[in-house]
């Protein structure tokens, strides 16, 4: 009798947390690859041997 709703609860949160898990490694597996392309990007874009000095300083000094 109650057999097939028992399937369907138990199928419904299998799926769920199937969904769950595929989503969050995806999540994970985006961030790592957006983290490793901005610091690529930051190397590229600065060039070597210049000093960045933060706004300001530069009126300080003078």
């Amino acid at each position: 009798m109650l057999l097939w709703p028992a399937v369907t609860l138990v199928g419904f949160l299998v799926l769920t947390a199937l969904v769950i898990a595929m989503g969050t490694s995806t999540t994970a597996r985006y961030e790592r690859e957006r983290a490793a392309a901005g610091a690529v990007a930051r190397r590229e874009t600065a060039p070597a041997g210049v000093a960045v000095e933060p706004v300001g300083m530069a009126q300080a000094a003078a």
